[in-house]
């Protein structure tokens, strides 16, 4: 049976948030359907989804949350050995309203729930209402007898944060200072409530996030930790990318910045799209009140570093750019022992996200 832990956190019951890199059991995706958000009636992005689920499936368990409307035709196209659960939502973004899973030293495996207003709540939302996704988190923790706990009145997304499972988190105060999530709350008390939750002792702050309108600037399309000591870090040269003043901000931030265990970070250049990436089919999104329209042309945030580590591999966003063998090699040398898989995920960037945003990996407890 899976309970809600009333009264403590993490911290003080020995549960911390591993890093993506360290084991796990496997990985939960939520299927698209939004016809409001996916062009074309979702159908191209369920095709990239269902890629994007068997390459993971390769490596570790794999399972897909679907709407009661879009069992059978999800079930029939992912492969049988691909978990498929029934499960009422609102969108597919599973790294963000999905529990953050906690483990300890004795085999023990826990959850957060954070509260999830899709990305703002009434000052800069991107739908309402959001409800369903809201109630993720608890039915997956309770699907796997998971213990919780919820951070009511607290809102956090998984893709706004990155750790190294020693003591350190990464965030930008982009997205956590932002208006839509904690106005109440200053910013030593955000970061106390990271350091509670995750079991950390230090918070690096990188200002601004490459996403401003979707997600106010999650980290994870920014940087990431790739092993202790070391991050990779978004990098152009070019001053004439979208990016570019971000990148280089973020750079300078993480080369000046140590981790909780003292250490000097090792940063690895990871670059960005040659050209960028611009929304097609704008006309084929359902317009609908309450729901951000979209533009064809507009420019779709596609960052390399939206990728998910998994047991032996890392599955990496390809987007049909002049960059993307680069990046694969570049990401193949943040990694020697793990595969890189890239996976074409225009679709994906179409919508607002990428491989890490549509996904969350489950540690392994027993490591």
């Amino acid at each position: 049976m899976a309970k809600r832990i009333i009264g403590t956190t993490p911290k003080q019951d020995g549960y911390r948030m591993p890093a993506e890199y360290e084991k796990q059991t496997g990985a939960w995706m939520i299927w698209p359907e939004r016809n409001d958000n996916w062009r074309g009636g979702a159908k191209p992005a369920q095709a990239v989804f269902a890629e994007v689920a068997k390459a993971i499936a390769e490596f570790e368990d794999m399972t897909v949350l679907v709407s009661p409307a879009q069992y059978q035709n999800a079930r029939a196209r992912l492969p049988e050995k691909i978990r498929v659960i029934e499960m009422v939502n609102d969108d597919a973004w599973v790294r963000d309203c999905g529990p953050t899973f906690l483990i300890n030293d004795k085999g023990g495996l826990r959850a957060v729930d954070w509260e999830f207003n899709a990305w703002g709540g009434l000052v800069d939302g991107l739908y309402f209402p959001w409800a369903n996704d809201d109630q993720i988190a608890r039915k997956v923790c309770e699907i796997e007898g998971v213990d919780s706990y919820r951070t009511e009145g607290f809102v956090l997304e998984g893709g706004s944060i990155h750790v190294d499972g020693e003591g350190t988190v990464m965030t930008t105060e982009m997205c956590l200072l932002s208006e839509g999530r904690n106005p109440h709350m200053s910013k030593t008390e955000i970061e106390q409530m990271l350091c509670d939750y995750l079991n950390c002792e230090k918070v690096i702050w990188i200002k601004d996030g490459i996403d401003p309108d979707e997600t106010n600037g999650h980290i994870d399309d920014v940087a990431c930790f790739v092993a202790p000591g070391e991050v990779a870090c978004i990098w152009t040269e070019d001053p004439s990318n979208p990016f570019y003043r971000e990148a280089q901000e973020a750079y300078k931030t993480l080369s000046e910045a140590t981790d909780a265990k003292g250490r000097k970070l090792k940063i690895h250049k990871l670059c960005l799209t040659e050209k960028p990436c611009l929304l097609e089919g704008a006309e084929t999104i359902d317009a609908v009140e309450g729901t951000i329209p979209r533009e064809n042309g507009e420019i779709s945030i596609a960052s390399y570093m939206n990728f998910l580590i998994i047991n032996g591999a890392i599955i990496l966003p390809q987007y049909g750019d002049a960059n993307d063998a680069l990046a694969v090699q570049q990401v193949q040398e943040m990694f020697p022992d793990r595969k890189v898989v890239g996976v074409m995920t225009k679709e994906v960037a179409f919508g607002g996200g990428n491989i890490h945003c549509i996904t969350q990996q489950q540690p392994d407890p027993k490591r």
